[in-house]
């Protein structure tokens, strides 16, 4: 499925960045293919969108970089899902 802005990496592991207004700030999140599918996962089977989801993420990540609070949040739904 080939989603507007997005590109499959070139090699496994490697970093995709994609750029969000959080908050109303442009941000921007490198993560890889595989957690952004995960997190496209999450926000589905919240009814949510991928932006609203992470609004949510970096509204209670804390002192933690929004990129970590993504992986784990990832990889907690992969535990449950």
């Amino acid at each position: 499925m080939e989603r507007r802005g997005f590109q499959e990496p070139r090699t496994k592991g490697a970093l995709i960045k994609r750029s969000f207004s959080l908050a109303g700030h442009a941000t921007s999140v490198a993560l890889e293919a595989e957690f952004w599918r995960m997190l496209e996962e999450l926000a589905a089977s919240r009814s949510t969108s991928l932006t609203r989801l992470l609004a949510s993420l970096d509204a209670c990540r804390g002192e933690r970089p929004l990129a970590s609070a993504c992986r784990l949040a990832a990889l907690e739904f992969a535990k449950v899902r």
